[in-house]
């Protein structure tokens, strides 16, 4: 998940089954525990962005403007409009015009593909003066089971082209999650930072405070690029970003709120809504199964037949018919989608409700894709049997029936590239 970190701002995502929420603008969190972040608002109109500069920053003469999509790459970005950057350092009489070249234009960064995304909002910031940009972020490693911290004394780029260049200035800290951070463990995270001016007492206590929100508030992910040292001796969240668990959305109202569907891809949004676990990818065969690990193991099969999936999609244990029509809707509404591969295991999951849920789908779905299917489990018979008399007839299509996953795969395969 590392990626150019962005600003601190209100936009958190949910991102399907990932189980994460990304917050771009999280300078008031972070301030309320103490955390040293620069004065900045997040506008979505021009008259906004004036209201801001008078109420705000009456006294400021330079101003930080930064598009508000939660890809990373902004500053080496370009607007389809082919204005350069997305983040820009501007007079004070010139953030309206360069906001109002911002706002309802497509960015293209190394990180949003071609496609790009809409800055619907942009992220107004004092102007600080730097003296040293390290990286700072707190993740959950797998490794050691609990929170790590990475420190590394260079920032403000691309902490994958560090690792990559410089592997050994990349400082790692795990975390005991029974004992919590101790004074160890923040000088050693310090002394990674390598802080020129900044006070080490301060910058300890610092660490302490970023790592008490981390914990706190649920976080997955907590990513400083910069974190920085000003003129006046100050450790910074210059730029931030940070990962929700959304299992925690019950207790953390307040922040999952703030999403912005808006920046999200809209059939994670379709899926979230209908309480399904997808994740959008590149390839041509869209996949429906339930069962995490049998949906990991079908993308794999279907790569091990020369095919690449189009997303990840579990409809889990207990999906209705409901569900499953907008699964299909979810699925064809991909483009690049040439074929559709049902794969169910029928345990908890029956295997006539989901062939019911197939039938109501062709009735609502243009279906204009080749459809694979393989049941097996509760009640398989029933299910075959009702595919067998009502698709063909819903859909104008004839279905492909597979007996286990390898010819399900296989056929799915040819269908989609034959």
């Amino acid at each position: 998940m590392a990626a150019a970190a962005a600003p601190p701002s209100q936009h958190p995502r949910v991102s399907g089954s990932s189980s994460i929420v990304i917050l771009r603008n999280g300078a008031e969190l972070m301030s309320k525990y103490g955390v040293n972040v620069p004065k900045g608002v997040a506008v979505s109109s021009v008259p906004e962005v004036r209201k801001a500069i008078q109420d705000v920053f009456p006294n400021e003469s330079e101003l930080v403007v930064k598009s508000q999509i939660l890809p990373g790459g902004r500053g080496l970005g370009t607007f389809k409009s082919g204005l350069k950057g997305g983040v820009h350092i501007v007079k004070a009489d010139q953030v309206e015009e360069i906001a109002g070249k911002m706002l309802g234009q497509i960015l293209v960064t190394k990180q949003t593909g071609p496609q790009g995304k809409v800055v619907s909002k942009v992220y107004l910031c004092q102007k600080l003066s730097l003296v040293n940009e390290m990286y700072f972020a707190i993740t959950l490693d797998r490794k050691t089971a609990g929170p790590l911290i990475i420190a590394c004394r260079k920032g403000g780029t691309s902490i994958e082209d560090l690792a990559e260049k410089f592997p050994d200035m990349i400082i790692k800290v795990p975390i005991d999650v029974f004992k919590g951070i101790t004074d160890e463990d923040a000088a050693k995270v310090v002394d990674g930072l390598a802080p020129k001016v900044a006070d080490r007492s301060a910058s300890m206590e610092q660490v302490k405070k970023l790592y008490e929100l981390f914990c706190e508030t649920d976080c997955t992910l907590l990513e400083i690029n910069p974190i920085a040292e000003t003129s006046d001796n100050q450790l910074v969240a210059a730029d931030a970003k940070l990962n929700f668990d959304d299992n925690a959305a019950y207790r953390r109202k307040e922040i999952f709120s703030l999403r912005d569907p808006t920046q999200e891809d809209p059939r994670e949004v379709a899926a979230a809504q209908a309480d399904l676990n997808y994740i959008g990818l590149d390839g041509e065969i869209g996949c429906m199964v339930n069962g995490a690990g049998l949906a990991m193991a079908t993308m794999d099969i279907i790569k091990l037949h020369g095919g690449t999936p189009a997303n990840f999609l579990d409809v889990g244990g207990n999906a209705s018919e409901g569900q499953v029509v907008e699964a299909f809707k979810i699925l064809t509404s991909d483009d690049k989608v040439k074929a559709i591969l049902v794969n169910i295991f029928g345990g908890i999951m029956k295997c006539d409700v989901i062939a019911s849920g197939i039938v109501n789908a062709a009735k609502h779905v243009q279906l204009k894709v080749p459809v694979v299917v393989r049941l097996e489990g509760t009640n398989v018979d029933q299910g075959k049997s009702i595919l067998k008399i009502n698709f063909e007839t819903e859909s104008g299509m004839t279905l492909i029936t597979a007996e286990d996953l390898d010819d399900a795969a296989e056929k799915a395969v040819k269908a989609a590239y034959n």
